[in-house]
């Protein structure tokens, strides 16, 4: 994975930084035990708890070295810098959807925190894109698989 910039919100920042310490400090402990317990039967050439250990371990460091690479490129995005006359990294925003006639909430944050179930959409998810530098009462036609989708943005707030 290439470094580039990785945006997170103050909140999305601590969650990174919460389970990073969580894998390094519990999550290691308990694969080095089982490692350890696996060991203990004997003979690994045919030993498939110690195999899945160390599948376990693999997959835990590679989680935690991804996290270190999010953290080193992290770029904050700073509440006070959030405007309320374009829709930005961070902005919270209501759209209207025309053709359905229905109201939708959605906070842009960067990749690592996006989680549609919670309203948080990507900046490079086709909503967001379309989004980011549109002002209030804006049209906006968004490209998705099903077709095209147009909102109208009701409200930009912080």
């Amino acid at each position: 994975m290439a470094d580039r910039d990785v945006f997170l919100t103050a909140d999305g920042l601590k969650k990174v930084e919460d389970e990073l310490d969580e894998l390094r400090t519990v999550k290691r402990r308990e694969v080095a035990e089982r490692i350890k317990q696996a060991l203990a039967f004997g003979d690994i050439s045919e030993n498939s708890e110690y195999d899945q250990a160390k599948n376990e371990q693999a997959q835990l460091e590679e989680r935690i070295a991804k996290l270190e690479m999010i953290l080193r490129n992290a770029k904050l995005i700073d509440d006070d810098s959030i405007t309320t006359d374009v829709v930005s990294i961070g902005s919270k925003v209501i759209v209207k959807d025309l053709e359905y006639d229905e109201e939708m909430e959605y906070t842009i944050v960067g990749s690592t925190e996006a989680d549609p179930f919670e309203g948080k959409i990507s900046n490079e998810s086709p909503v967001g894109k379309a989004l980011i530098g549109r002002t209030k009462d804006e049209v906006v036609e968004v490209q998705v698989p099903d077709g095209l989708i147009e909102y109208k943005i009701i409200n930009i707030a912080r």
